[in-house]
């Protein structure tokens, strides 16, 4: 039978192959780029022996891309590219370098072994799960067949990751207008379990809390005089940090929330989900139970990392992961 040339278009369109073509699969790289897997392991254990905060620093530039469009590596689009990125908004100022350059190094040995088949997103979402589990975390299906999206602008970031002043109605909200769960939103901020926050996020908690209390009570009194010394001068030096988990700080465990219940967290809005009927239950569950925990984190992180992902046509690969094709 011959058809119509429009009539082709139409039924080559829906065919079982661009269909399948345009979803993500567990195993989309195994013809194209075979060696995928094994250069993305190389890649980041090289990285995360030389610079052991490249795991949480990675985790946390996985979150903001995907929470800002989906995950599409906008995230990465740098401004000497493109004008006001995402990169250019104040709540991205302090995402790592470490973590940009291992998602560079990842691209460039894919590009010499399978040259424009990886997307930079796919990186991402690959180097994160590997990075997680190479520092104790749990392990979960990376879905792959990302494209690269082609918009990326400072103005879309508000309003889509929560601010450490946030009131728990304000995060449940956020998470909640993207499709999470409060499970699964208390399950992804137990990535503070590894990582450090810079000072001027707490610093309110420590010298300008309120009136009669200068210092949050509620913060642990050792740990409060210790962190005061820590950011003494931190509105002279901005780089002035902590670790989120005072004592596992590198090591991807239950133990920020164990912390969170001796006083012991950093920042007002994890300690908030301590006081909330919402949240504090489950923050009780993975405080005695690590592997409800890691099985709820890998659940959250599976569905985190297909948030509004583009396939087909709806998106490109990168030749470069900071800049448009």
């Amino acid at each position: 039978m011959v058809f119509p040339p429009l009539l082709l278009l139409v039924l080559l369109s829906f065919s079982p192959f661009v269909i399948v073509e345009s979803k993500l699969s567990l195993d989309y790289y195994n013809k194209k780029c075979p060696d995928f897997g094994k250069i993305i392991r190389e890649t980041v254990t090289a990285k995360q022996i030389s610079n052991p905060t490249t795991a949480a620093g990675t985790l946390r530039l996985f979150f903001h891309d995907c929470m800002v469009e989906g995950c599409d590596a906008s995230v990465l689009i740098s401004s000497n590219h493109a004008k006001d990125t995402e990169r250019d908004a104040d709540l991205n100022f302090s995402l790592p370098g470490d973590a940009f350059d291992v998602v560079v190094r990842a691209k460039t040995a894919l590009e010499l072994s399978c040259p424009g088949i990886v997307s930079c997103s796919d990186i991402l979402a690959q180097t994160t799960r590997d990075l997680i589990i190479m520092v104790g975390g749990p392990f979960y299906k990376v879905r792959l067949g990302r494209k690269d999206g082609m918009v990326s602008k400072a103005s879309l970031v508000e309003g889509s990751i929560p601010r450490v002043n946030h009131t728990m109605d304000q995060m449940i909200k956020l998470f909640e207008n993207k499709g999470f769960t409060v499970q699964e939103m208390v399950a992804l901020t137990g990535a503070h379990t590894i990582g450090f926050s810079h000072c001027k996020e707490f610093a309110d908690r420590l010298f300008h809390f309120n009136k009669p209390n200068t210092t949050d009570p509620e913060i642990h009194p050792l740990f409060a005089a210790a962190l005061k010394i820590t950011c003494a001068n931190y509105t002279k030096d901005p780089g002035m940090s902590a670790f989120n988990d005072v004592m596992t700080p590198g090591k991807f465990d239950n133990m920020y929330y164990k912390n969170l219940k001796k006083g012991l967290g950093l920042l007002s809005s994890d300690n908030a989900m301590l006081k909330d009927p919402r949240t504090k239950p489950i923050i009780e569950l993975y405080a005695t139970d690590q592997q409800r925990f890691f099985d709820a984190f890998s659940h959250a992180m599976e569905k985190l990392s297909v948030y509004e992902v583009k396939t087909g046509r709806k998106g490109e690969v990168r030749r470069k992961c900071d800049a448009f094709n």
